[in-house]
């Protein structure tokens, strides 16, 4: 079993000759992180950050070859080369981000290279180029490196997780990779574009990849198609033996298992999956797993070389199944390993194949922690290699069951290795039930075999039973008495009171003693472990009689004879007690620090006085050896204290963990120590013969052979077990001094473990997640790991740093060493990051109490006592001077005399004596408080002493109340208490804490002064809260508040939330209002629905109203009659709307504007009868749409409609409003028509054509015209009452105004061949102003035009009037003139000598009325100029004055325009009225009837008539030349003609 050199070379190590080693787990969740190497020699794992190296070479079993170490994190990859001569070369790759290649054969490391940025995830190395590593990353980064040229390239397929990657063994530059997500990915590595093919079909990680063995696809589709057609014999695929055609042939097979709990094959030439197999469900056989777990699954697959047909995968449980691939149908697949328990007990994670000697071997490693090999040709498995998966904190060997060994490790297992095992060198059993932590003490019972007891972390004890048939299943027995903290050591001892009673056959004759962090002793009773264990401190108390306090207990150990005991103590005493009583014989006070190790010598030797003899070992690094043979014999009835030791054992350089005499010689002892070495001694001779320096961590346990002589078993934080042997050392002490450091830096390159948050299980690194759990891990992410729980890969480090369980440290060593035996290294460690050892920090280390980092620590709270507190920090011998003080004072108090009077100048021994003195103390301790302003310290004191009045007093006059004192109020009294909130409610109004203030007024129910705190500083919600919640619901105060805010917010323009308050108080219309208020389509919309709930309908509909004009400005008549629809007062309405809508759409359609609105109209989607007339036409919409189906409903709604009158039309009316005005008067007309009145009907008509007339519109009544009355007149006067005159004159009008449109027709169409004078003259913004009114003053013409236009209302624009010219070009020829003719005659109707005298009069009156009113206005403002300019002068210009300035202006003016000569003449006011007077008269003489309707301007047509020239018939201009002689004059002239010209 020689395993290596036993040098130490390089980094590596090669363990010494003939150790045979239990190795550390390998690493969990990493795709391929164990490979064997290809001459079949050595199978390497990846164990946290070192890889294990077993040579495999003989058949029977491994043996431990060396260590490959360097690296400072996790390893996630390990590779061996494959090319022919290179067999020894392998590569790594770390959490530390670099990739390492190694020489295995001299374990030293050849090169490294840190390339990647992130972690890295995956690693190979290149079958067939000698030189390549591909390597990739968790951010999807692919690296491979050439080493021999030291070439890199980077790749980067995809942005994703890698989480495997294959090198293909037939093409050297294909590489296949699979993603965390499912996705594979065959890259090219030799091409620009790398990528080959992206193989979808997985749903989860992908977890292996594996080639195909044999190159080439011929074969594989028929598996699928032809298969069941083809002769057996054809089916076979060639094994390995191919021919030359299919070797050149491209492509190649690729394997994938994922997490999905399928295998795919996938074929490269076609980028496609062939075949999918589903992972069968097996039957666990034999698996040591708790049922409560849900294991995660890993799916790893292996192609063997060689067999083409058949692959290897893992299943669900640890089970390996060999998959049949040529299986028509259900695939078929065998299990391997035949027997019971051959197979994993939980999932396997690598698969590694090696052919060595004829035989075909399968190496695998899973999280059971077992390394097992199998032998392919017959499925079974050759052998099993057990791991460890954390430290070793305890070796026990059965005093019955010779070679025996028991394991104590951090993974929360007990491992039972059965050494003298013949066929099997590691037959070693399992135990895991109940365990739940990391097992840190073992002791087996003297006489019962299969008996281990064990004790846990957690402060657990129990025993199990390991010769039980079922024994893996049985649980232990559990004691029913838990230790506080980490059990350090087990012992079974005689039975101590009170389990002695008088009949020897009720009682065990041996129990069990366990000791643990928190310094207690547990004697437990085997027989009853449910019962109350007994703590032995009791018993040592009543038998000696002792009051002190007892040290705290960190070590117990019984005498083989069961008649002494030893307790090792965190003072570093050790007291020896006698059985059964426990009298205490003697105490050795050697060591001064906790004690770790106490061993008493074996019976069996020649020399009985040596069975005397202790050897003990503690955080010093000394062995003391003491003989008690004279303390037992000449016991006297005191005590003794021993203060010599009878040998002393120096030479380790670090805390002693263990110690072992052997049981073959006499006076030879074995040590173990943190200075990474064991030790053994010749005791008698104090002479070191040999030290063994295998381990790469700090030993924590050490047992000597039971068996052979030669034979030391060690346990360390490394997770392994060593057997070696003492002969075959070449070290005879300990290292020392610079070797010692030279150990530690070796040692010290361990995982950089990450600050570590307090409450995270050990080992949990938080950057990383599959990372740390595997460094044989802590399944932490995966699942929570009943077996290894918290030991993970850092557990490793940390507790190593954190001075491990077992060793029961002090406080830390390189501070408290007091012996030379110091701890280098944390002098000689380079790097901060690298923890060094033996100095460790823990939260709650074994047998220590955690020294804080200075940086780290919190600020100390100021003390209530400090005074006291620094006169007892003082120096020694002031200090002893108190004691003697103290105790002369106490004495002088016993006989009744006065209290010493030296006790005045130490007032702070107050703390010792009577209770004046304290209150004297207290008083000196407030006043130095008050002094330093810390108020609330004094306050304390005070409560403390009593006299908490006095401090709420003083407290409420400095204004210092805090929420503690009022707290504390109520002790004083009731009164007291209200006195004290009422105070602090003011003194928080002061600090302008009102809500605060109001809630303490509450507590003394104080509701309405509460209230009216938060009502007054504007705390409305609050204090609508507080009284809704306290007060009667009709209390008026609520309704108060609500009606306050809603005040407040209606000022502030919160109208919702106000509305909201109003709707509180009871009061709906308040509410509405206040949500109308803001005037937008949406408020108005809420607020009539509002109404609408509340009851008010009235208002809602007028809102609603409101709401639909709004809507109507933004073109949304779908909206405006879901709005009206909801009121039947609103019919009516709902009618003008429909007809606006309608009317609108015939606008838009006959002059489709150039300029676009920028809101587009919301139409409904009617069917319109294009057929009739406009009437008709909204008569039926009304009919079919709005459901006007009864006279009636015609009736109402026309008297809805009368009922509302809109104010006349000007220049400056928005065209949308005149619009909607003009709808109200045809609504009417239509109305009308529809139920007969004609005369009704003519009126709205006549209505709405003036409207348009008044605003300026000329086009817009052009088309009104047009649209309403398309054939004129006549046939509406043929259906009207011609006894009728109102309507008769109505109508009169009308055709007016229809021939006054047909007149400005033909005056803007002129014939083709027409004057271009008459072309010159033409002007474009005649059409839209042709408005007699219109003054310099109003909007131009032009103005009026846009805003129609960009209102959205489609009127024909000012360009219109070229088009009409163009248009009268492409006519047949010219307009006929006789037509034209005719036409003009229609217009005569036009020159009616009464309208032109009529008009005239009112022309005069409003002439004068102009003047006077300009007249008062001028008077006016000289009135206030004088009596601005308070210079006393008189009203200095009478009225003629007045006009005269008047008359001063040009006369340009409008209101100047009729002036009867240019002349400036002053105007008198008798003058004015006269005129005026005259003008009124003169009017009074015309008949009403023609007053009643309008006309068009009678002046201004004659002009345009004359102004036709040719086209105009003789005698119309004559009678119009006549009518402008007579009624006409040069301003009248000018102002229609401006009319018209402009």
């Amino acid at each position: 079993m020689a395993a290596g050199t036993g040098m130490e070379t390089g980094t590596g190590t090669a363990v010494g000759m003939g150790v045979r080693a239990l190795p550390a787990s390998p690493n969990w969740y990493s795709s391929r992180c164990s490979d064997a190497s290809s001459d079949g020699r050595l199978f390497g794992f990846a164990a946290r950050h070192r890889v294990c190296l077993l040579d495999v070479s003989a058949a029977a079993a491994p043996t431990f070859y060396g260590e490959l170490i360097g690296h400072t994190d996790r390893i996630s990859g390990f590779a061996f080369c494959h090319c022919p001569g290179q067999s020894s070369l392998c590569a790594s790759s770390s959490d530390d981000g670099s990739v390492k290649i190694w020489d295995s054969g001299t374990l030293s490391p050849v090169l490294e290279y840190s390339l990647h940025q992130n972690p890295i995830s995956a690693l190979h190395w290149s079958p067939l180029v000698k030189d390549l590593i591909v390597s990739g990353d968790e951010k999807g980064v692919i690296v491979c490196y050439w080493h021999n040229r030291s070439d890199s390239q980077q790749f980067f397929p995809e942005p994703r997780t890698v989480f495997c990657l294959t090198c293909s063994p037939h093409h050297e530059n294909l590489v296949a990779i699979g993603y965390k997500d499912g996705m594979v990915v065959i890259i090219d590595i030799s091409r620009k574009r790398e990528v080959v093919h992206r193989l979808r079909g997985h749903e989860d990680e992908i977890h292996c990849l594996a080639w195909c063995p044999v190159p080439g696809e011929e074969r594989l589709p028929a598996w699928q198609d032809e298969l069941q057609a083809a002769p057996p014999e054809e089916c076979k695929v060639p094994n390995g033996e191919l021919t030359q055609d299919t070797a050149s042939k491209k492509g190649c097979y690729l394997a994938s298992g994922s997490k999905d709990q399928t295998i795919r094959i996938w074929s490269c030439t076609r980028g496609r999956s062939v075949m999918t197999l589903k992972l069968p469900p097996t039957k666990r056989r034999g698996g040591a797993v708790d049922p409560a777990v849900k294991e995660r699954i890993w799916l790893t697959v292996h192609w063997p070389a060689g067999h083409p047909t058949e692959i290897v995968s893992s299943g669900f449980g640890g089970e390996l199944l060999l998959w049949n691939l040529t299986q028509p149908g259900k695939r078929k697949w065998t299990l391997l390993g035949s027997s019971e328990g051959q197979n994993h007990s939980r999932i396997v994670f690598n698969l590694s194949f090696v052919k060595h000697q004829d035989r075909e071997l399968l190496f695998s490693i899973s999280m059971d922690r077992d390394v097992k090999c199998w032998d392919l040709s017959t499925l079974d498995c050759s052998w099993t290699m057990p791991s460890l998966g954390g430290f070793v904190y305890s070796l026990a060997f059965s005093p019955v069951d010779t070679g025996c060994l028991a394991i104590g490790v951090g993974d929360s297992m007990i491992r039972v290795w059965n050494t003298l095992s013949v066929n099997n060198i590691y037959d070693v059993k399992t135990f895991w039930q109940s365990i739940k932590s990391k097992v840190t003490a073992l002791s087996w019972h003297p006489t019962k075999e299969g008996s281990l007891a064990f004790g846990t972390d957690d402060g657990k004890v129990g025993i199990f039973d390991t010769l039980s048939s079922s024994a893996k299943n049985k649980p232990p027995q559990i004691s029913s008495t838990y230790h506080k903290k980490t059990v350090y050591t087990l012992a079974w001892g005689p039975p101590t009171p009170p389990l002695i009673s008088g009949e020897e056959s009720e009682q065990p004759s041996v129990t069990l003693y366990s000791c643990a962090g928190e310094g207690i002793v547990f004697q437990h009773n085997p027989w009853k472990l449910n019962g109350e264990a007994n703590d032995i401190n009791k018993v040592i108390r009543d038998t000696n009689s002792i009051k002190h306090k007892l040290p705290a207990r960190t070590e117990v150990s019984w005498k083989p004879d069961g008649k002494l005991l030893a307790l090792g103590n965190e003072d570093g005493s050790i007291e020896i007690f006698q059985a059964p009583n426990l009298k205490l014989l003697c105490t050795i006070q050697q060591h001064h620090k906790l004690i770790n190790a106490i061993r008493w010598h074996h019976e069996h030797g020649t020399q009985p006085e040596l069975s005397y003899l202790i050897a003990s070992g503690s955080i010093n690094a000394t062995i003391y050896v003491h003989n008690l043979k004279n303390v037992v014999e000449n016991s006297s009835e005191n005590p003794l204290t021993i203060t010599d030791p009878f040998r002393t054992l120096a030479g380790h350089t670090a805390k002693i963990t263990s110690l072992s005499w052997s049981p073959h010689h006499e006076g030879r002892l074995v040590s173990a120590c943190y200075d990474g070495t064991a030790q053994v001694w010749d005791v008698m001779k104090e002479e070191p013969l040999c030290n063994y320096r295998g381990h790469q961590g700090r030993l924590l346990s050490v047992q000597w052979s039971p068996v052979d002589s030669d034979c030391v078993y060690t346990g360390a934080d490394d997770f392994s077990v060593h057997k070696w042997h003492i002969s075959k050392q070449e070290h005879t002490r300990p290292p020392q001094g610079k070797k010692s450091i030279e150990l530690e830096k070796k040692r010290s390159i361990q995982p950089k473990v990450k600050a570590k948050k307090k409450k995270k299980p050990a080992g949990k690194s938080p950057g990383k997640q599959d990372a740390n759990d595997t460094m044989n891990g802590d399944d932490s992410m995966k699942e929570m790991l009943l077996e290894e729980n918290g030991v993970s890969d850092h557990e490793g480090e940390k507790e190593a740093q954190e001075a491990e369980l077992a060793d029961k440290v002090s406080v830390t060593v390189s501070r408290d060493t007091s012996s030379s035996a110091c701890d280098y290294s944390s002098f000689s460690l380079p790097k901060p990051s690298v923890t060094q050892k033996a100095a460790p920090v823990k939260k709650e280390s074994p047998k220590e109490r955690p020294t804080p980092d200075a940086s780290l620590k919190k600020r100390k709270p100021r003390s209530i006592l400090p005074f006291s507190t620094l006169m007892d920090h003082r120096s020694k011998e002031e200090m002893h001077q108190d004691c003697l003080r103290l105790a002369a004072c106490l004495k002088t108090k016993d006989n009744n005399e006065d209290v010493s009077p030296d006790l005045k100048d130490c007032i702070h021994l107050g703390l010792f004596t009577d209770r004046d003195s304290l209150h004297k103390m207290i008083d000196m301790e407030g006043k130095h408080h008050l002094e330093n302003g810390h108020a609330e310290l004094f306050q304390q004191l005070m409560l403390w002493k009593g006299d908490m009045k006095g401090v709420l007093q003083a407290a409420a006059e400095r204004g210092e109340l805090t929420d503690q004192l009022v707290a504390m109020s109520p002790m004083v009294g009731y009164q007291a208490w209200v006195w004290t909130v009422e105070a602090f409610a003011k003194q928080l109004c002061f600090q302008e804490q009102y809500v605060k203030a109001a809630s303490h007024l509450l507590s003394i129910h104080k509701v309405y002064e509460a209230i009216e705190l938060l009502k007054v500083n504007n705390f409305y919600r609050e204090a609508i809260v507080m009284a809704k919640a306290r007060l009667r619901p009709e209390d008026p105060v609520l309704k108060d508040l609500y009606t306050s805010w809603a005040a407040l917010l209606e000022k502030d323009g919160h109208y919702a939330m106000a509305a909201k308050c109003y709707l509180g108080a009871s009061s709906p219309y308040d509410a509405v209002k206040v949500l109308s208020k803001k005037g937008d389509v949406t408020s108005l919309k809420t607020a009539a629905e509002l109404a609408l709930i509340s009851g008010e309908e009235e208002l809602s509909a007028t809102l609603s109203l409101r709401c639909a004009q709004d809507l109507l400005l933004s073109r949304n008549w779908v909206g405006a009659q879901e709005v009206l629809q909801q009121h039947k007062t609103l019919f009516g309405q709902r009618l003008v709307f429909c007809l606006n809508e309608l009317l609108c759409r015939c606008l838009s359609e006959r002059n489709p504007c150039e300029r676009k609105s920028p809101v587009p109209p919301c139409y409904h989607s009617w069917e319109l009868n294009r057929e009739a007339s406009f009437f008709d036409m909204v008569t039926e919409v009304w009919q079919n749409v709005l459901g006007m189906d009864t006279t009636e409903q015609a009736t109402s709604a026309q008297e809805q409609l009368r009922r509302i009158e809109h104010p006349p039309s000007t220049s400056n009316t928005h065209p949308k409003q005149v619009l909607f005005h003009i709808s109200h008067d045809l609504a009417l007309a239509a109305l009308s028509c529809h139920l007969g009145t004609w005369d009704e009907a003519v009126k709205s008509i006549l209505g709405a054509v003036t409207r348009s007339f008044d605003a300026g519109n000329f086009t817009l009544m052009q088309e009104l015209c047009s649209i309403v009355l398309p054939e004129g007149c006549d046939d509406l006067r043929d259906k009207l009452d011609s006894t009728n005159s109102q309507s008769m004159d109505a109508c009169r009008s009308l055709e007016g105004f229809m021939a006054y449109r047909l007149l400005y027709d033909l005056w803007w169409n002129p014939p083709k061949d027409c004057l271009g004078l008459q072309k010159a003259v033409l002007c474009p913004s005649e059409q839209t102003a042709l408005e007699k009114s219109c003054i310099s003053g109003d909007p131009s013409p032009e103005e009026t035009v846009q805003t129609a236009t960009e209102m959205g209302e489609n009127f024909c624009s000012t360009t219109e009037v070229p088009k009409c010219e163009t248009q009268s070009d492409s006519r047949t020829d010219c307009v006929d003139v006789v037509d034209r003719q005719s036409k003009l005659k229609g217009c005569q109707v036009l020159l009616s000598e009464e309208m032109a005298a009529l008009q005239n009069t009112q022309r005069d009156i409003a002439e004068v009325q102009e003047t006077l009113a300009e007249m008062i206005r001028q008077h006016q403002q000289q009135r206030n100029n004088l009596q601005e300019n308070t210079d006393g002068n008189t009203q200095g210009s009478n009225l003629e004055q007045s006009s005269e300035t008047e008359s001063d202006k040009p006369c340009s003016d409008s209101n100047q325009m009729n002036c009867k000569d240019e002349a400036k003449q002053p105007v008198t006011l008798p003058e004015l009225t006269k005129q005026l007077l005259k003008a009124k008269q003169k009017l009074a003489e015309f008949p009403d009837n023609l007053k009643v309707f309008p006309f068009p301007d009678v002046l201004e047509c004659c002009l345009v008539l004359l102004h036709l020239g040719s086209q105009c018939p003789p005698e119309l201009q004559e009678e119009a030349l006549a009518l402008l002689r007579k009624h006409g004059d040069a301003a009248v002239h000018k102002k229609a003609g401006r009319s018209f010209l402009t």
